[in-house]
């Protein structure tokens, strides 16, 4: 039988990023090998590749729990897919973000899944670094459902029940050209852009320190002037904007984020200047006070003696699929470190631990 730290190997050794379909399906059949015995219904859209497996022929109606992971990565050194053992730590791309946590998930499902009382389903997709649409949220659209999903992000045994919402937006705005000696003559857009700019400064100051607080960031300021004395008459500025689920200027639990975003905007953008919402994905948001939350923080302390944290992140995943679907859930995962960066690492022994801790709270539901 596979070792969690074995399959996690296996599955490192595939650099299944999104531009090499080929290898999103061959770190797929590493799985399924894994999973003889089980239902498999495979799913495909815009080719990419997703499985769902469960106990019995047919699929429930709504699980209980899914165990969510993705099996794509960011691309990293050639060196990074040949995993390294050293000081009780595995090295290697997507060990922390998630190889590690999905070897835990594959491994706890097949030897529980047939025992359990209640339906649990093992959901692997291979498109959460871009997106997750035709994954997990292509799942959604075909009736996947559950009580609660678990996703194995790397969050160092927090469950993690909040993450913020994100809102991509183009702002352009249109002035009246001009001989740059003679700027009264002209309007100039990227006076408007600056207009907008300092509005959202005073709504959302760039924090300090780590906060709990709507971020903007502004990812670029454009214009086609390319000559110092001519007013620029067109400007285009883009926003990443990561908003918490309390912040009614972006999230309403009672009317379409959409309206609500256009209806902040509007009430912020002077004349001449429009809104092109390029990306709109909802928070994450699950109560801290729910019995599956509470229940997996148990059965972290009943592995190793202490609750887990309920914690908020800043980025997004794909438990905001199953929110928008009104599924719960939260990513809940084990100790590691420089996920994305070249240092990408997972605790050897935490990899195990995080094994138990499933399969305790599914053993206690």
């Amino acid at each position: 039988m596979s070792s969690v730290l074995d399959l996690t190997k296996q599955l490192i050794t595939v650099p299944s990023t999104k531009d090499t379909p080929d290898k999103l399906k061959e770190v797929l059949e590493i799985a399924k090998k894994e999973l003889e015995g089980f239902t498999i219904e495979e799913f495909e859209k815009d080719g990419v590749p997703s499985l769902l497996a469960y106990a019995g022929e047919k699929r429930p109606e709504r699980f209980k729990i899914i165990l969510n992971a993705h099996l794509d990565v960011v691309p990293g050194r050639e060196e990074q897919y040949a995993p390294v053992e050293q000081e009780g730590k595995l090295w290697g791309r997507g060990v922390s973000d998630m190889k590690g946590a999905a070897a835990a998930e594959i491994l706890v499902f097949k030897n529980l899944a047939k025992t359990l009382d209640y339906p649990l389903g093992l959901q692997l997709v291979t498109d959460e670094e871009v997106g997750g649409y035709n994954g997990t949220g292509y799942q959604i659209q075909q009736g996947v459902r559950a009580d609660f999903a678990i996703a194995g992000e790397p969050t160092d045994y927090g469950v993690n029940t909040k993450a913020k919402g994100i809102v991509w937006a183009k702002i352009k705005a249109t002035g009246k050209t001009a001989h740059g000696a003679y700027p009264w003559r002209g309007v100039n857009a990227l006076g408007k852009i600056k207009e907008v700019l300092d509005r959202l400064e005073k709504d959302y100051p760039v924090p300090l320190q780590e906060e709990w607080k709507t971020t903007v960031n502004v990812a670029k300021i454009y214009t086609p002037n390319e000559t110092f004395n001519k007013i620029p008459d067109s400007a285009e500025l883009w926003l990443d904007i990561r908003y918490i689920p309390e912040d009614p200027h972006f999230y309403s639990k009672t009317e379409d984020r959409k309206l609500v975003t256009q209806r902040y905007f509007d009430s912020i953008l002077p004349e001449g200047v429009t809104l092109d919402i390029a990306e709109n994905d909802s928070p994450q948001f699950t109560d801290e006070n729910n019995v599956f939350v509470q229940s997996l923080s148990n059965a972290t302390k009943q592995v190793t003696g202490n609750l887990s944290p309920i914690i908020v992140k800043h980025g997004a995943s794909d438990i905001r699929i199953f929110n928008e679907a009104g599924c719960d859930g939260v990513t809940f995962g084990p100790i590691s470190g420089g996920l994305h960066t070249d240092e990408e690492w997972a605790s050897i022994a935490s990899l195990e631990e995080y094994y138990h801790i499933l399969e305790t709270f599914l053993k206690n539901l």
